[in-house]
This record gives C-alpha cells, sequence and structure tokens, in this order.
C-alpha cells in the first residue's frame, strides 16, 4: 500500500473485500507505519481482516507494542491479527541502529514483556491473536508454545509440512507464497530474481533454505532456476492455484498470496488478484 495514497488505499481494500478475500496483510521496513494504516482501512471497511506481516518486534518496545495491539484491535472491531518477527541484521543493526540479538531469545523475552505490559486503555473483545514470522525449528516451536501460530514468508510447500509437524495441529499456519502470472519461463525467472534479490543477502532466509534442501550454488549469481521456481509460483492461473493448494494440503489453514506485476511497477497485479478470487471461483 506503500504506492498508494490514503484514498486508493481504501478503494484497494474494498476491493479485495469485495473479491471474498479474507485478509489483508502489511509488512513493515520503510514505508508506511502498518498499524497506522490498518486502522485506517478497518474504518472504511467492514469484514476483512487486516494482519501485519511482519511488525518488527525493534520498532517498538513491549510497552509501545502492546498498546498498538490493544488499540487497533479494539478500533478494528476485534478484525486484526498482529503478526510479529525479529527482521533481519541489515535491517535493524544497519537500518535502525540498534543491536540485533539471538533470534529465538530476543523474542522469547519479547513476548514475555507483552504479556507483562501496562495498558489502560480499551480492549477488543476478543483477545487479539499474535502470530510469529517463523521459518526454522527453533523459532517454529516458540510460537507453538507462546503463539496463536505462524507467518512464514519466503517459503515453500515443503516448508508448509515441516512447520505443521512442528507447530502440531492446533496453532494457525499461514504461509506467504508470491504468484506471478507469467507463462514465458525466461521472463518469469528474470521477474523473480529482480524480486528476490535483496532476499538472497539476508542469512535467515538463506538459512531456512538450507534447510529444505538447498545450497549456496542455489544462491549464486542471482539464484538458481530451481530456487526461483520454488518460491515464486508462476505460470497461468491453474498452476497458480494448484500451488497455493499444495500449502494447504500441506497443512496451512491460511494462504497469503503477494502477487506480482510483471511490469516493474510498485504495488500487487489486482488483475491477478481479481483472477484468483474466492467470490468469483
Amino acid at each position: 500500500m506503500d504506492g498508494h495514497t490514503a484514498a486508493q488505499a481504501v478503494e484497494v481494500a474494498r476491493r479485495v473485500e469485495a473479491w471474498g478475500y479474507s485478509a489483508l496483510w502489511f509488512p513493515e521496513a520503510v514505508g508506511r507505519d502498518p498499524f497506522a494504516i490498518i486502522a485506517w482501512l478497518a474504518a472504511h471497511t467492514g469484514r476483512l481482516v487486516f494482519a501485519t506481516g511482519i511488525a518488527n518486534i525493534y520498532a517498538r518496545d513491549a510497552v509501545a507494542m502492546r498498546a498498538a495491539k490493544e488499540t487497533v484491535g479494539e478500533l478494528s472491531g476485534g478484525r486484526f491479527v498482529l503478526g510479529l518477527g525479529v527482521s533481519h541484521a541489515p535491517l535493524v543493526a544497519g537500518l535502525r541502529g540498534h543491536v540485533y540479538g539471538k533470534p529465538v531469545a530476543t523474542m522469547h523475552s519479547y513476548l514475555e514483556a507483552i504479556e507483562r505490559a501496562t495498558f489502560v486503555g480499551p480492549v477488543p473483545a476478543e483477545e487479539t491473536p499474535i502470530l510469529l514470522g517463523a521459518l526454522r525449528p527453533r523459532m517454529l516451536a516458540l510460537a507453538a508454545e507462546r503463539c496463536a501460530g505462524v507467518v512464514p514468508y519466503n517459503v515453500t510447500p515443503e516448508h508448509t509440512a515441516r512447520a505443521r509437524e512442528i507447530l502440531g495441529r492446533e496453532p494457525t499456519l499461514a504461509p506467504e507464497q508470491m504468484v506471478l502470472r507469467e507463462t514465458d519461463p525466461v521472463k518469469a525467472r528474470g521477474i523473480a530474481r529482480r524480486h528476490l534479490a535483496p532476499y538472497l543477502e539476508l542469512p535467515n532466509y538463506c538459512n531456512c533454505w538450507k534447510w529444505l534442501g538447498f545450497g549456496d550454488e542455489d544462491f549464486a549469481n542471482g539464484g538458481s532456476d530451481r530456487l526461483m521456481d520454488a518460491l515464486v509460483a508462476w505460470g497461468n492461473e491453474v498452476a497458480i492455484e494448484a500451488r497455493i493448494r499444495a500449502h494447504f494440503d500441506a497443512g496451512a489453514d491460511h494462504v497469503g498470496i503477494q502477487a506480482l506485476r510483471g511490469d516493474g511497477d510498485r504495488g500487487p497485479d489486482l488483475r491477478l488478484l481479481e483472477a484468483l478470487a474466492p467470490a468469483l471461483q
């Protein structure tokens, strides 16, 4: 939504809602504050659930995060899910100037601090669920113990199956899947490489992909075809829907789709989202 004005963002959210999607996810990096835009859009929609995917725990102390959680949960009428993550060392130490701690231990302490944090304002009728941006076994296990579930990013159906095994039956498993309507393999992989280039520099993702069987050769020279094909579901609507279905078959409760544009412009491919819309199937 960072490429849209406030009014345009409302229009997009209303279209997504009308198409029958259940949730709209918002990242946090160097764009809009996700809590502010979610509160704005919740006030202009009626059913759509909004979620942070993810809110950076280094951007706010636990008291501020508890306040945001309760405030947006109440303002949205309970249509809010708080996705939390440890982000990445370059974005935390380099961009924000903080000390990047050990991910699992830092998240564990942060979750405890949120539970202890004082908040005296109105709260939503039902507790706002917390999902963790978890990739590997220890963070997945922490989420299973302390949170409502997980929202893994840059993953595959195989990861979804492994995550479900670690989580058990109850926690929510909501992986993200990049999708691209492009049937030419050369063009599709070129778009995938341009989009995934920043992620190939981040150890958290590379270590996760190694856990899935990829190696250093898959991260070199812009990424291998095998890695591109695993992370980005490209092709026609039938091929894309098959990949989404594979996540559900592997144990996902919800799949967040990120519709990449082929023209290089910012924002989602709204035509593809419309073509995949649940209400139009």
